[in-house]
């Protein structure tokens, strides 16, 4: 082989990693290369994001706490929460006396995130599980999140779809759009505002609206629909621990706590909870 050609081939493969594992944050490779990634960097993600704490309170912890302050304990899921940016606004905001699961399909995220929001430690539970199944009960959160990490993740239909079925009727949903050069660069992965909305429409969602929010990303809220056929349909979850709404992954059962482990009612399979509190169910054991 000439050594020109050779030249070639070993640039062209490596432009297409560096797209596929820089660029991509390995999208096209599956969820568990997506993890995989994100626990390389875990220890060094919060200098290597660098968020700023005024501009989060103002764009997200502010606002998402206003919105809840009619609901007096109010359940709130932060999907791939990573080292939990949005929980610790959330918590800090004076109005918001509620609680917070936070789920992340990278395990190393987690841990980093129970550090990073040490102060509060009682109002935020931790599970480890990606977020396509979500192990909740249809209609189980006041409020749904998920920031820069929809176009990471297998099916952006099939996220939202977990998103709204676990929203309460009249629910607020806030995820955020990929914009930008950056979302020509994972084509099948991103959508224009126009197709990101009708997405959202597509799946029933009402009062959409999007929101200039940093260069790469736009902040999109939306409602669930609230009628009187589907708030018939689910109970009251006032007084329940957060650990009390997590289901079994595999059977939708509940799940019983002893000790550091979880069992499904059903099937018996167990998911213990590490030493650093995170709910493992990922680590299934039969």
């Amino acid at each position: 082989m000439p050594l020109l050609l050779l030249l070639v081939i070993v640039i062209l493969s490596a432009l297409f990693l560096y797209w596929q594992l820089v660029v991509a944050e390995g999208a096209y490779f599956g969820k568990g290369v997506v993890a995989w990634l994100y626990n390389l960097v875990a220890q060094r993600y919060n200098r290597i994001k660098q968020y700023d704490a005024e501009d989060d309170a103002r764009f997200l912890g502010a606002p998402l706490a206003l919105s809840l302050q009619g609901i007096s304990q109010p359940i709130v899921l932060d999907v791939a929460t990573g080292t939990s940016r949005l929980p610790l606004t959330l918590c800090r905001q004076p109005l918001f006396h509620g609680q917070i699961i936070a789920l992340d399909n990278a395990r190393r995220m987690l841990h980093e995130a129970t550090q990073y929001v040490q102060t509060y430690r009682d109002r935020v539970t931790w599970v480890w599980q990606p977020a396509v199944p979500l192990p909740f009960d249809d209609h189980t959160f006041d409020l749904v999140t998920c920031l820069e990490a929809l176009e990471f993740m297998p099916s952006t239909p099939a996220a939202l779809g977990e998103f709204i079925r676990v929203l309460k009727p009249g629910g607020l949903l806030l995820v955020t759009n990929r914009t930008g050069s950056g979302r020509r660069l994972m084509p099948g992965k991103t959508y224009r505002q126009e197709q990101f909305e009708a997405l959202l429409q597509s799946l029933q969602q009402t009062d959409i609206t999007t929101q200039v929010w940093q260069v790469d990303y736009d902040l999109v809220w939306s409602l669930k629909p609230d009628t009187r056929k589907t708030c018939e349909v689910f109970g009251d979850l006032t007084g329940l621990a957060p650990i009390d709404l997590l289901r079994c992954p595999a059977c939708r059962a509940q799940l019983d706590g002893a000790g550091d482990t979880l069992t499904c009612r059903s099937c018996g399979r167990r998911y213990p909870i590490g030493r650093d509190g995170v709910i493992e169910l990922l680590a299934v054991r039969h």
